[in-house]
Formats: structure tokens, C-alpha cells, sequence
């Protein structure tokens, strides 16, 4: 594949955890675990991790459905998880996901100069999130105050599906009149969020060091090896190609010097 240049775009979509804030996406798993281990379930940062970009009723479900997590579940509560569960882990979840939310909006680096960058640039910068409006209320404010003021944002809970489904996508280009989706950028960290873009025909780009699949802060990430580091950026440039990223760059700090021609993406789809 031929990188395409930035004038063939007019919009960029961002996910918000792990992508623009919240280096490793720590905040939903930290009130993950957290929420099930109230309900006296103890859950791996691994099995937190990986459906994360669902919306969170649709993460909890999917969680559930794990064959670990459902037997743990069963042993704690004597009887098989049901929909009544979800219903008292999500509202557990939600002040526990404000919380950790509100206090992980430090942006990454280079957030605020890429949107800032692109709007300049004379393209629309959107936002979508796992998150619900309510739990996204203090990292917008927040993210307004560090410099990211997206031109829209897109909440779980406000269509039909949310993500690996392309409608919060297809919302997002209807109320900015951007068409048709191939001249969309989708950016993301964790597969769900490639794969929605994908599915909605997009040109989609996967993060490789600053988010969930790393899952480390940015001193973290520093702290590895130089070895240790490489064979988790392949790891996770790998997942993200097999879930259709067309791009993979390490965060997204590295967006406008790939698209520039500047700097090499990690990877390119063939």
C-alpha cells in the first residue's frame, strides 16, 4: 500500500484512552478490576484488556462471557452470570470509570499540536469514545483545558452499536457532512476501534506504543529494555494489522511527520 498524503483526508477521528489521553489506557482497566472484585471476582489486567474499546456494558459482557471470568463468577456467586449481573457490576462501574477517567486526562504527547495541527490544516478533527457522556464529561474539560477541543464527539450509549460496528463513525461524518468515508481517518489503539473504522471504510491507523495493548505509562514504557520494548511494539503492531489497520505508528505524536513523509510508519499494510 501507497501512503496516502494528508490533502487526501478531511477529517480525523481520535479515541480518546490510549490514544489522545490516559498513556496505556490504565483508567477502565484500574475500575474494572475494581468493579468486579466488589462483587468478590478477582479478573486479570489481561482479560480487562482484551475487548477493550466496546462500549462498557458491551466490555462487562463480553468480560462475562470469558470462560475464566464466567467460572470465577460462578464460584464467587453460585450460579452463572445473567443479565441482572451486569446490571450491578455497571453500577458499580460507572463511578468507579468517572473517577479513574477524570484523574488519567493528562494528554499524551503530542495531542493537542497534531489536532491543532490538522485543524490549521484545514481538517475536521472528531472524537469517539467507550466512554459515556457522563463518564467523559471532566476528561473534555480537562483535555480543553491542555489545548484538545475536538469539533465533535461520539459517546457509547449513543447508537444502536457501538464499536467494532461503524455507527458511531457514520454519525460523527453525517453531523460534520464528511463524505464519503474514505477521505476519514480513524485513529486508534485498541482492535475494536480498527476494527470499526474499517468496517466503516475508512483509512485506519493503530498505535502501537501509547495505549491499551502496551498498556504502560509513558515511564513505563521508557523503563523496559531497548529488547523488551521492541518485541511488545512488534506484538502489538501485529494485533493491530490483523484487526485492519492500514497504518500503525507508535502514538499519536508520530501522525503528521508519517503523513508527511518525514517519518517511516512502524508498519503498512501490504
Amino acid at each position: 500500500m501507497a501512503l496516502p498524503k494528508l490533502s487526501d483526508f478531511d477529517l480525523v477521528i481520535f479515541d480518546w484512552a490510549g490514544t489522545m489521553v490516559d498513556h496505556g489506557c490504565c483508567a477502565p482497566v484500574e475500575a474494572l478490576l475494581e468493579a468486579f472484585d466488589r462483587h468478590g471476582v478477582t479478573i486479570s489486567e489481561a482479560a480487562a484488556r482484551a475487548d477493550m474499546g466496546m462500549a462498557k456494558v458491551d466490555h462487562v459482557r463480553a468480560l462475562l462471557a470469558r470462560p475464566e471470568v464466567n467460572e470465577a463468577w460462578s464460584a464467587a456467586r453460585g450460579g452463572a452470570p445473567g443479565e441482572a449481573d451486569i446490571i450491578s457490576i455497571m453500577a458499580d462501574l460507572t463511578p468507579l470509570m468517572l473517577e479513574a477517567a477524570a484523574k488519567a486526562s493528562e494528554l499524551i504527547a503530542g495531542a493537542a499540536e497534531t489536532a491543532s495541527a490538522l485543524k490549521s490544516a484545514g481538517l475536521k478533527v472528531a472524537s469517539s469514545t467507550g466512554y459515556t457522556r457522563e463518564m467523559m464529561q471532566a476528561v473534555v474539560a480537562a483535555a480543553a483545558a491542555q489545548g484538545y477541543a475536538p469539533d465533535h464527539l461520539m459517546c457509547s450509549g449513543e447508537t444502536p452499536q457501538g464499536r467494532p460496528s461503524p455507527l458511531m463513525i457514520y454519525r460523527a461524518c453525517a453531523d460534520l457532512g464528511v463524505w464519503p468515508l474514505s477521505r476519514v481517518i480513524k485513529v486508534d489503539d485498541a482492535e475494536a476501534g480498527i476494527a470499526e473504522g474499517r468496517a466503516a471504510g475508512c483509512f485506519t491507523i493503530g498505535l502501537a506504543a501509547s495505549g491499551n495493548g502496551m498498556g504502560l505509562s509513558r515511564e513505563g514504557l521508557l523503563g523496559l529494555s531497548p529488547e523488551a520494548r521492541e518485541a511488545g511494539l512488534k506484538r502489538v503492531t501485529d494485533s493491530l494489522l490483523a484487526s485492519g489497520a492500514d497504518m500503525v505508528i507508535d502514538s499519536v505524536a508520530d501522525l503528521l511527520p508519517v503523513m508527511n513523509g518525514q517519518l517511516a510508519p512502524r508498519a503498512l499494510r501490504a
